[in-house]
């Protein structure tokens, strides 16, 4: 597998990346069936733009939502209209295209339809097959098999253990962990456990964030705990806001785990 960084703000678009959205590519050299798969781990506000460096939307495979705060699902608005109207492949104009599968919290559906047209009821069915994401039961696209639970923030939220082909490990299979938005739960260590690569938020800081309500995110010492706690490979801390000392985040982290450790920018891979 490989994992592209498309963004990686934290809560809204930053001046260097977008919002929330994560790349999870099978390149056809390492899947069993010999063709590439591009599974989308959120899409928030910004993420559409930058994903057209990286891939053509029309050759993804599938989008999972962690949840239905804007700077994690906002641009699948777009999406919608590139999918429908393109030229070359919309779904409508060219008939042959099947629905793009889009699994979400419940009413997903719903939200992207107020969202795009300001009222319920806009028919999304040419374009999304919109299907509900469920607490520890697994969805299989490809070659991938991707185990949602259920985690510790204000709304319906979801943090997702993906295993699939390994790139580096020819022959033999990999985990890569993403936490979607959430504070320190058992939950999110168990989705973590021995993962080759954990994608961790770590939007607050100690002490500056302490009188915040429990169950938002976590501070880079708790994804350094987590990392250390499930035992994980290496550790890329994301969802950082504009706003935060990106050396005092590594630095937080460092204090709780000492494996490889690195900030997420916009365009970097990661080959696990």
């Amino acid at each position: 597998m490989r994992l592209v960084t498309v963004g990686c703000s934290g809560s809204f678009a930053g001046p260097s990346s977008p919002a929330s959205c994560y790349l999870v590519q099978v390149p056809a050299t390492t899947s069993p069936d010999g063709r590439a798969w591009n599974v989308l781990l959120d899409l928030g506000n910004g993420g559409l733009g930058a994903l057209q460096r990286v891939l053509d939307p029309l050759d993804l495979d599938a989008v999972l939502l962690s949840h239905l705060h804007p700077d994690h699902f906002v641009d699948v608005c777009g999406l919608y209209v590139y999918l429908r109207y393109h030229p070359t492949g919309g779904t409508e104009r060219h008939g042959g295209r099947a629905p793009l599968p889009v699994f979400g919290p419940r009413d997903t559906a719903e939200r992207a339809s107020m969202a795009y047209a300001g009222r319920p009821g806009e028919d999304m069915g040419a374009q999304f097959d919109f299907r509900r994401l469920r607490d520890t039961e697994p969805i299989t696209v490809g070659p991938l098999t991707i185990e949602p639970r259920r985690v510790y923030h204000p709304v319906e939220a979801y943090g997702f253990r993906v295993t699939g082909p390994s790139t580096e490990r020819p022959g033999e299979t990999a985990v890569l962990t993403f936490t979607g938005d959430t504070d320190y739960c058992d939950a999110v260590v168990d989705l973590a456990r021995g993962a080759d690569l954990l994608l961790s938020e770590a939007a607050f800081h100690e002490g500056r964030d302490a009188d915040v309500d429990p169950g938002i995110h976590m501070t880079g010492q708790d994804a350094g705990r987590l990392a250390r706690t499930a035992d994980v490979s290496s550790l890329v801390l994301t969802h950082v806001p504009a706003w935060n000392d990106l050396d005092l985040t590594l630095a937080e982290a460092a204090g709780e785990y000492s494996g490889p450790t690195v900030i997420a920018s916009t365009g970097a891979t990661f080959s696990v």
